[in-house]
């Protein structure tokens, strides 16, 4: 049986076109590809890349000025937050979250939309499997050609689940019987109708959006549109600890706001969905509401 598409590249002794992340003695990462004869330099000194090639993970290696570096293959977050960028990248906090919350399982059938610089599509391709499929929709033919790249070079080549569409999602989507649709989008209340078209029973849309505008009018939308469960909406925040003895305290420093996610499923044909019981908050229909069918929302701005 043939490894997992990717595999070989995460385990064993470091190989040439290997991704090495060394470490200094301060925490700085500074990632490489290994070749042979080649060199490391650094204000620190060098060492050769020679000395790296055939060795197991979690190497200390010294350069000519006497630094110890710590050797390791970078993780997925390493990797996708070091990657080269044509638009922002998803943070592995949020594609944490949409992997659990939208529950991407092996050999899902996912369509993913806002490509960006290929983060998540990496994420996903790691969740659903070589078996499984992954069709991105981008717009801008740049944005992709940054995306294949990093994706290329994450797995050691294409991957056999990934299919990429430059191209408006809903121009262009003809996929049907998809699991997940991931949104990822400026504008995604425009999806809707094809996001819910290509889904199966039971299927399920994740949003990510980063403004509170964009919230609202996403939710109303898959809410009113009557093929979607009343939606979930959340962001997350990450905070790291100082650990040190008996000095034990949040860092002064955390990954707050990113983005919003919004998740909703997708109902059998000709159901209604079940209506809400808990009540407005006073005014929040009122008669200053713009509603998901217009430009904006009072006291925001344009969404």
């Amino acid at each position: 049986m043939s490894e997992p598409t990717g595999a070989a590249r995460r385990r064993g002794p470091f190989k040439v076109g290997d991704q090495v992340q060394l470490t200094d003695p301060k925490g700085r990462h500074h990632t490489f590809t290994l070749e042979a004869g080649k060199s490391f330099h650094t204000h620190k000194g060098s060492f050769p890349h020679d000395e790296l090639i055939g060795a197991p993970e979690g190497t200390v290696v010294r350069t000519t000025g006497n630094t110890a570096y710590l050797a390791l293959r970078p993780l997925l977050p390493d990797y996708v937050l070091s990657m080269p960028r044509g638009a922002a990248v998803v943070y592995p906090k949020d594609a944490g979250q949409i992997l659990s919350m939208a529950d991407v399982f092996p050999g899902a059938r996912v369509v993913e939309a806002g490509v960006g610089s290929g983060a998540l599509s990496t994420y996903l391709l790691r969740a659903v499997g070589d078996h499984g499929m992954v069709h991105s929709y981008e717009r801008r033919a740049d944005f992709a050609e940054v995306a294949t790249q990093n994706v290329r070079r994450y797995f050691g080549g294409d991957h056999p689940a990934w299919q990429l569409t430059v191209g408006d999602l809903q121009d262009h989507l003809s996929d049907t019987e998809v699991d997940r649709v991931i949104l990822d989008m400026l504008a995604p209340w425009e999806c809707v109708e094809p996001v819910s078209k290509a889904l199966v029973p039971g299927g399920l849309v994740c949003v990510y959006v980063a403004t509170t505008t964009q919230l609202a009018r996403t939710v109303e939308s898959l809410r009113g549109h009557g093929t979607f469960n009343e939606p979930t909406a959340w962001e997350t925040m990450v905070r790291t600890w100082h650990v040190e003895g008996l000095a034990v305290r949040p860092d002064h420093r955390m990954i707050g706001h990113t983005g919003f996610l919004v998740t909703a499923r997708r109902l059998a044909d000709g159901v209604e969905p079940p209506l809400r019981r808990r009540r407005p908050a006073k005014g929040a229909y009122g008669e200053d509401y713009a509603g998901p069918g217009t430009t904006s929302l009072p006291g925001n701005g344009a969404v």
